[in-house]
C-alpha cells in the first residue's frame, strides 16, 4: 500500500478546484429561488423538509445504492441510507478510523452565505434546475473539505513527535498554526481566481469587454472565508479525535 504523500494530496485538491468552479458556474445561472430552502414552501407528498432536502436525499439514496459512501472520501448529508447492491471494496486503511462529518455546517453556509453571493436575488422559478445545481455544488465542497483528513493525517507521519505534544496539551490554536501554509494558500486563492476567469468568459464578439458568468474575485473569497477555514476545521477535529476511537458527528439528518 502506498503511504499518504502531502504533494498527492494537493495534486487531488487542485483537481477538485475544476468540479467546484464549474458546478457554482451551473448554479449562477439561476437566481437565488429561497423557496427550494424552505420548509413547506414546495410540498412534497410524505416529505416534511425542504425541496432541496427531497432532492439530496433522492440522490444520495441512488449513490448509496452503488457503494459512493463506503469510500474514505465521501460524506453523505443524510443518514439511514439503502445498502449498496454492489459488492463491498477493501479499501486501503490510510486514515485513522473517525465519523467526523461537518456536512450540516457545510449545507447551512452553503445555503445562507455562499448562494447569496453567486446568484441574483429574486425567485425565477427554476426549482429543479437550482436544486439539481445545488446538490453538485454541496457534493463537490463536502468532498473537498472533508479531504483534510487525509491531509491531516499526512501532516502527522511527517512530525508526529509535534502533533502528539499539540494533540495530547488540547491545544487547537497550536495545531492550526502549525498546520497553516499561508504561501501557499495565496497561490491556491490566485489558481482558483484565474481557473474561474478562465472557464467563466462569456465569450462575445467584442473581445474588448470581458464579461464573467461568475465573478472570479467572488470564487477567490469562498475558498479564503469558508472552503480553506472549513477544511482546517475538519483537520483540527481530526487531529484531536482519539486515535484508537471513533471521532464525532455532525450530519444533517
Amino acid at each position: 500500500m502506498e503511504p499518504l504523500n502531502l504533494n498527492n494530496l494537493r495534486e487531488q485538491l487542485i483537481r477538485q478546484e475544476e468540479t467546484i468552479i464549474f458546478a457554482m458556474i451551473e448554479r449562477a445561472q439561476f437566481k437565488q429561488n429561497r423557496a427550494i430552502y424552505q420548509v413547506g414552501s414546495i410540498p412534497i407528498a410524505n416529505h416534511s423538509g425542504s425541496f432541496l432536502d427531497y432532492l439530496l436525499r433522492e440522490t444520495e439514496a441512488i449513490h448509496s445504492r452503488v457503494r459512493r459512501y463506503t469510500s474514505p472520501d465521501e460524506h453523505p448529508f443524510f443518514e439511514n441510507l439503502p445498502e449498496p447492491v454492489l459488492p463491498l471494496i477493501d479499501y486501503p486503511h490510510l486514515i485513522q478510523p473517525n465519523c467526523i462529518n461537518i456536512n450540516s455546517k457545510i449545507c447551512n453556509i452553503y445555503m445562507n452565505e455562499i448562494i447569496p453571493v453567486i446568484c441574483s436575488s429574486g425567485d425565477d422559478e427554476n426549482y429543479g434546475s437550482s436544486a439539481t445545481c445545488d446538490v453538485s455544488c454541496l457534493q463537490a465542497l463536502s468532498k473537498r473539505i472533508h479531504y483534510g483528513k487525509f491531509i491531516a493525517e499526512c501532516k502527522y507521519q511527517e512530525k508526529p513527535d509535534l502533533y502528539q505534544g499539540l494533540i495530547r496539551d488540547g491545544d487547537s490554536d497550536g495545531i492550526l498554526k502549525t498546520l497553516t501554509n499561508k504561501e501557499l494558500e495565496l497561490i491556491l486563492l490566485k489558481r482558483v481566481k484565474m481557473k474561474t476567469a478562465t472557464y467563466g468568459q462569456d465569450i462575445g464578439v467584442d473581445s474588448a469587454r470581458m464579461n464573467y458568468k461568475i465573478n472570479p474575485e467572488t470564487i477567490a473569497e469562498i475558498y479564503e472565508k469558508w472552503l480553506i477555514p472549513l477544511t482546517k476545521e475538519v483537520e483540527i477535529q481530526y487531529f484531536l479525535t482519539d486515535r484508537t476511537q471513533n471521532g464525532v458527528t455532525d450530519k444533517h439528518i
